[in-house]
């Protein structure tokens, strides 16, 4: 049985869809930059989420499923030049700082919600380009899929290289990873390395990134939850970055489209044509 409830929590619309047959959730804040900030499978939240920054209008959230649009990751000073001009955006894009419109909910075959973001003049003041991403987020069993189309209004190529940021509720901070990625670059001292050796992230500041997978999933286990994470993504998020916080209770697996700062470094940008749009997915699953 499906159902989606709403309501509020510290004046944010909370949006939860509901799988009562497998006792899943998901949790979606649209007005807060369309983020997921809970995922539950057999009655356990799945994810980190630092409640503090969530209820900060003004604070990054730490935690849930941030999105990361039109760029993933940071920019040299934070700015980046396009068509002979010089431009300022935040780490991860304009997305996650906007809030989202809901367009519809469905609880029938599934529980779904589909939220849109749609650009306005403050944005264009750091992308310059007319555009519309459509999310429709999909929870059925113990999983959830985000649906995701980025358009492009403009009248000129639009560069994107989206990606998410899941926090996974962990203390362990070496854990085994399933992958075919054979090497990783290692941000801590610009390395790359072989992944056979391990990806252990404790006392890492940077991330790691795994940087030649050819099977676009990853897979590993939450140690204290005795839950197995299946990741599997579209063919466009070429990257998969792993970061996590000293002292912090989570992990970071982050599939991205291309690598920190390619709006400045343009070697693997992904073009959205004018009138045209890309289609891809992510999902998530436990067990």
């Amino acid at each position: 049985m499906f159902q989606i409830k709403q309501y509020k929590d510290n004046n944010f619309d909370i949006y939860e869809l509901i799988d009562s047959d497998s006792n899943s959730w998901l949790k979606v804040a649209p007005e807060r930059g369309g983020i997921i900030i809970g995922f539950g499978v057999q009655g356990e939240e799945i994810l980190f989420l630092n409640k503090e920054t969530f209820y900060d209008s003004e604070a990054n959230v730490r935690g849930g499923n941030p999105i990361l649009f039109p760029i993933s990751g940071q920019l040299e000073n934070g700015q980046y030049d396009w068509d002979g001009k010089n431009y300022k955006m935040r780490n991860h894009g304009v997305a996650r700082n906007h809030p989202w419109e809901v367009v519809g909910t469905n609880d029938k075959d599934d529980a779904s919600i589909t939220i849109r973001l749609k650009s306005n003049q403050e944005m264009k003041q750091s992308y310059p380009f007319d555009f519309e991403v459509i999310f429709t987020y999909v929870l059925r069993n113990n999983s959830f899929t985000i649906f995701q189309e980025y358009k492009n209004h403009s009248d000129k190529e639009m560069p994107i290289y989206p990606g998410f940021h899941p926090y996974f509720r962990t203390a362990q901070k070496n854990i085994a990873y399933e992958t075919d990625a054979k090497t990783y670059l290692d941000y801590n001292d610009m390395k790359i390395k072989d992944v056979s050796q391990g990806l252990d992230l404790t006392d890492k500041k940077e991330s790691l990134v795994l940087l030649d997978a050819s099977e676009k999933k990853i897979s590993f286990k939450l140690p204290e939850l005795e839950k197995k994470i299946h990741m599997t993504y579209g063919e466009e998020f070429k990257y998969v970055y792993l970061w996590t916080e000293k002292d912090q209770e989570f992990i970071c697996v982050e599939p991205w489209m291309a690598m920190t700062n390619e709006l400045n470094r343009k070697e693997e940008l992904v073009f959205v044509k004018p009138n045209e749009s890309l289609k891809t997915e992510l999902t998530i699953s436990a067990e």
